[in-house]
């Protein structure tokens, strides 16, 4: 293990997880493909108009299809996604979805017991074996009979992981998360993965020559590896069939965000002036014109290339104590998801396990005995760059009610984030990072483009410091002061912070 050093502390089972040949191997991904990600995360600065690329136009025309999904993943009508903590596990496999995302990053505060942890318990879910006795004495297990295929997420290309240390520098997170994963469960067969926050299709690539080496290290075969990209930033929504021809051998469909999504647009267009201002996070739905336009491209793209589309997030949490509530937002779900099968999505996510039935009614009525729509191709769908750039048909307005609540939830979620709870129940909604992004970029934009509310009051600092105070005397917690701070560094700074997360990490 020349050249590694592990400077977390010891976490039960870790040395299960942290062998020498896993962090060996871990190590060899890291000084194989780091410097490449390094170049690619900083070229990430380059805001070059957007378009659909003229380089790779030979790859759109072109005939071709990415490898045949493998039995598991051919019906993925309903996904649940989660964060990797024990009874959260046990729960997610017991819900009667198709697959159970498993989150290693924006659901998961990267703690180094929650890194190592995470591990230990996709370890056992693998062998299905993981059970859990919760302090209170309840005792949690699987149940007999099919469980949802597990698929993991690691963290994004930009994030590191400062508790494992290659040669003097911190271990790239994606490649811990996916290193440790992969050398303990391939074997097993099913590695499978969804990747976040990719900007290109050489980035996608980057992750294709990390399969390739991975598998040739193990002796696992080639293609064995399947992976699904989220399509949760403005850029790549104008490379999906590049991404997928870069991943083609291990490629098994794209994902269709949407916080993120509207974080990356508002990242992107922070200072491009009033036309790129978005309104009220709440307002805008997945009818809007511009998300029309990327969900419908989305299908377009899956089934013309032979990959799965998955529909985005139901993160609403039922309230058994409340109907009405539950009702009303039940009601919202199910037009969610019946807008996304009658587009020819293959499947959807939900949040929590009360929705899995409502997500696989839905979507059994639409695909009948077939597993999926691949052969739904969509082909009356045709989409330009200005239909993904036409913000203005968002509609909605910014509003006091909207920077209040973008306050309360932001500083909300940081409270949650930094007692070591990446998944966050916050007004019947299960929130995760993307939450706060989008929260503190939309605060940022308005403060920098000058934005009025509706009621004429100008979004400035000392308005936003004010409300921060106002959300501040409400809550209560051992981070308050913290969660306060770091959202408003990330509101308010001169400079835009790309990942909220990564001043954070510093501090946990």
């Amino acid at each position: 293990m020349s050249g590694i050093r592990v400077l977390g502390g010891e976490v039960e089972r870790g040395e299960q997880i942290l062998t020498p040949d896993a962090l060996d191997f871990v190590a060899g991904l890291h000084r194989a493909f780091a410097a490449t990600r390094d170049e690619l995360v900083a070229r990430r600065a380059d805001r070059r108009p957007l378009g659909f690329l003229d380089e790779t136009a030979h790859i759109r025309a072109s005939d071709w299809r990415v490898a045949e999904a493998p039995e598991p993943l051919r019906d993925r009508r309903v996904e649940i996604t989660g964060p990797t903590e024990r009874k959260m596990t046990i729960n997610a496999l017991n819900s009667g979805a198709k697959v159970w995302l498993a989150d290693l990053e924006d659901a998961n505060t990267p703690h180094w017991h929650n890194v190592v942890s995470g591990q230990v318990n996709l370890y056992d879910a693998a062998r299905g074996t993981i059970d859990h006795q919760s302090p209170e004495g309840k005792y949690y297990s699987l149940k007999e009979g099919d469980h949802p295929t597990i698929v993991v997420r690691p963290r994004g290309w930009h994030l590191p992981e400062r508790h494992i240390e290659v040669d003097g520098r911190p271990a790239v997170g994606a490649l811990v998360d996916f290193g440790l994963h992969f050398f303990h469960n391939a074997s097993l067969g099913r590695p499978y993965y969804y990747l976040p926050k990719m900007e290109s299709h050489l980035e996608a690539r980057l992750w294709n020559d990390v399969f390739t080496a991975a598998q040739a290290e193990l002796g696992v075969p080639h293609g064995t590896i399947r992976a699904t990209v989220l399509i949760e930033t403005i850029p790549a929504a104008f490379q999906m069939e590049e991404i997928l021809y870069e991943l083609r051998d291990h490629a098994s469909g794209l994902n269709a965000g949407r916080w993120d999504y509207l974080f990356s647009i508002i990242k992107y267009f922070r200072d491009a002036g009033a036309d790129y201002v978005l309104p009220d996070r709440n307002s805008i739905t997945m009818t809007a014109p511009f998300m029309r336009a990327y969900t419908e491209l989305l299908v377009r793209t899956c089934h013309k290339r032979g990959a799965f589309a998955i529909g985005g997030m139901a993160a609403f949490i039922p309230n058994r104590r409340d109907p009405e509530v539950t009702e009303q937002a039940l009601a919202k779900v199910r037009d969610d998801k019946t807008r996304e099968s009658d587009d020819g999505f293959d499947g959807s996510w939900v949040a929590h396990p009360d929705l899995v039935p409502v997500c696989r009614e839905i979507f059994d009525a639409r695909l009948g005995d077939q597993p999926n729509q691949l052969a739904n191709l969509r082909e009356d769908v045709s989409v330009r760059a200005e239909d993904l750039l036409d913000f203005g048909s968002a509609g909605g307005h910014a509003t006091r009610a909207g920077l209040e609540s973008a306050v309360d939830v932001g500083v909300r979620y940081l409270l949650s984030w930094l007692a070591g709870n990446g998944a966050a129940a916050i007004h019947n909604l299960m929130e995760d990072a993307a939450t706060a992004e989008i929260s503190r970029s939309q605060i940022w934009q308005w403060v920098h483009n000058g934005v009025v509310l509706d009621d004429g009051t100008p979004v400035t600092a000392d308005l936003v410091r004010s409300v921060l105070a106002d959300t501040r005397a409400k809550l209560d917690g051992d981070h308050l002061d913290l969660a306060v701070e770091l959202f408003e560094q990330v509101a308010l700074a001169d400079d835009f912070v790309d990942f909220l997360t990564l001043p954070a990490y510093e501090r946990i």
